[in-house]
């Protein structure tokens, strides 16, 4: 399952907070919708690692940590928090 990879591949950052929400059924019938999930995500993360980063640093830290997950996914919405 796609949302227990970024689960996992997120937890090098030790989040003190971290959601990962499938948000695929609420786009059923768009671009990107795939029967049984796994295409639309809202990653909520919260992580000392992104102390004094800038908002691109620290997308760009998420997605270089989700590396080959991310091709597998249509959407990623991200929430960081402190």
């Amino acid at each position: 399952m796609i949302a227990e990879d970024i689960r996992n591949a997120l937890q090098q950052l030790s989040p003190h907070r971290l959601e990962v929400i499938d948000e695929s059924e609420s786009h059923r019938g768009h671009a990107g919708f795939r029967e049984g999930g796994q295409s639309h995500f809202r990653i909520r993360i919260a992580s000392a690692e992104f102390d004094g980063l800038s908002r691109i640093e620290r997308h760009r830290l998420i997605h270089r940590t989700l590396g080959d997950i991310v091709p597998r996914i249509h959407a990623l919405a991200i929430e960081i928090g402190c």
